[in-house]
């Protein structure tokens, strides 16, 4: 892996071409008060938004995850984190997997990050010194140096944009028109008061709408960003390949977004800078990572982890 070209770049700009495993129609995500998210693109073209920013921001971060251990997947052991147990003292939940990551309810709201909270150092008399809160987040919660953070539970100006930005959008989309019918078995009919559709008894018909179109991921990784966090050429390095790494793990095994959104890989290119960089493979980056790791932290990679209780 060599990523020395990355050196004078200010921004790493992916796009991956994607299409449905099977068929040709795709759902895409939903807002409550907006429905699918079309648009009108440049020159008019009819536009869709397959998945935010927001969105892709947990999916990249859910790859990174076992669930099933509560750990790190094996090529990011060693990573800091901060894991929440509960009353019980079971695992509830942690930094990677919180939307807010360390500004989540589960973590800033208990005695343990109190510990957090003066390495970041906030003096609400000084202006706000930004050294210390990257310093903090390299030590106990390093996603939030790739997915940026907004820890308002401080204060309103502890903040930082993400380093690494994802979203998929499909381009010439059409409607595709669809429905069916919830059936009752046993009553078809709607019902007496309190046994009628809106309690789930009987036949109740239903439509949807899926589309069909050009579908393509974007991914933006800030260089000049990450360099500027003043960490060090080590701790750079680590970023960028964690950043590849979610992208690659992703597009091999994440790309089930929904029931009716399974989509394929076509294919990965590098759109800026033009010429030069050679994209880690996945198997590259799972072999490399471990030593990235132990070199930015100093020693073997050891449990990093720092675990606070969330008592109510």
């Amino acid at each position: 892996m060599n990523l020395a070209t990355l050196a004078v770049q200010p921004r790493l700009l992916l796009e991956a071409k994607l299409k449905p495993v099977q068929g040709s129609r795709f759902q895409p995500t939903g807002f409550p008060d907006l429905g699918a998210a079309t648009f009108d693109g440049p020159g008019g073209a009819k536009m869709l938004l397959v998945e935010s920013a927001q969105s892709m921001a947990n999916r990249l971060e859910a790859v990174c995850w076992d669930t099933v251990n509560n750990d790190w997947v094996t090529p990011l052991k060693g990573l800091p984190a901060v894991l929440v147990n509960g009353k019980d003292g079971k695992p509830l939940t942690n930094s990677v997997l919180e939307a807010h990551r360390l500004n989540s309810p589960y973590i800033a709201t208990t005695k343990d990050f109190e510990e957090i909270k003066k390495a970041i150092a906030f003096d609400d008399r000084k202006p706000f010194d930004r050294d210390p809160l990257l310093k903090a987040l390299l030590k106990y919660d390093v996603n939030s140096l790739i997915h940026g953070i907004f820890l308002e539970k401080i204060a309103g100006v502890i903040r930082l944009p993400r380093a690494l930005t994802g979203f998929i959008e499909a381009s010439e989309v059409s409607t595709v028109a669809s429905g069916g019918v919830k059936n009752d078995r046993v009553r078809a009919s709607k019902g007496d008061e309190g046994q009628t559709a809106k309690e789930g008894f009987g036949n109740v018909p239903f439509h949807r709408e899926e589309f069909t179109g050009k579908i393509t991921a974007f991914f933006n990784l800030d260089l000049a960003l990450i360099r500027g966090f003043g960490l060090g050429t080590d701790v750079e390095a680590l970023l960028i390949a964690i950043s590849l790494y979610k992208i690659q793990k992703f597009l091999n095994e994440g790309l089930r977004l929904r029931t009716a959104c399974d989509l394929d890989l076509e294919e990965l290119q590098v759109t800026r800078p033009k010429a030069g960089f050679e994209l880690p493979s996945l198997e590259v980056l799972e072999k490399e990572l471990p030593a990235l790791i132990e070199k930015a932290f100093g020693g073997k990679a050891d449990q990093r982890f720092t675990t606070v209780s969330f008592d109510s």
